[in-house]
């Protein structure tokens, strides 16, 4: 994609990348998750937790964003895989989401790739991802960069309706 450009997060982006997560979830979770939790999402509210997140610095957490014409277009976060009680030196992918009215253009695309490449030099083994069961969109999207569903399913409740998630892996090679 001509003129993107991927790179590291700073404090000043947290407002463009909560605009971009709120937009991200009222567009590609409509109809999977309940619609007033998306209405009730609130871009100033995401920004702060954003900003409290970021000022936190934990280790190993990498938040990445994609730009083109000094405009942020999307936003990745990656860091060590949450789901075990031991360390297993695997990563996982936290969030991906591109601004709604730019899906397709290969900003995700270059933001995973950004991502991975960073977790193999990084000596991670596996990258692991969870997304909710039917958004088959980036279901596609995920196969399509070589990760794979390893059959594990867990609920997720939002507004007090479960909504499946699925555990997808993707190997990394030195």
């Amino acid at each position: 994609m001509s003129g993107l450009l991927v790179r590291e997060m700073t404090l000043a982006d947290c407002e463009r990348v909560a605009a971009i997560r709120v937009g991200g979830w009222q567009s590609a979770y409509r109809g999977i998750i309940p619609q007033s939790y998306l209405d009730a999402m609130s871009v100033p509210e995401d920004a702060e937790r954003r900003r409290v997140r970021f000022l936190q610095r934990n280790p190993g957490v990498l938040n990445l964003v994609a730009e083109q014409a000094g405009e942020v277009i999307g936003w990745l976060c990656h860091g060590p895989r949450r789901d075990v009680e031991v360390h297993t030196g695997d990563a996982e992918l936290y969030a991906i989401y591109v601004a709604p009215g730019r899906y397709g253009g290969g900003i995700g695309r270059a933001l995973l790739q950004e991502s991975t490449r960073r977790c193999t030099a990084a000596g991670h083994g596996r990258l692991f991802l969870w997304v909710l069961k039917e958004n088959h969109r980036a279901r596609h999207f995920y196969e399509a960069s070589g990760f794979r569903p390893d059959g594990t399913e867990e609920p997720f409740e939002v507004d007090g309706v479960e909504v499946p998630e699925v555990r997808y892996v993707r190997e990394l090679s030195a």
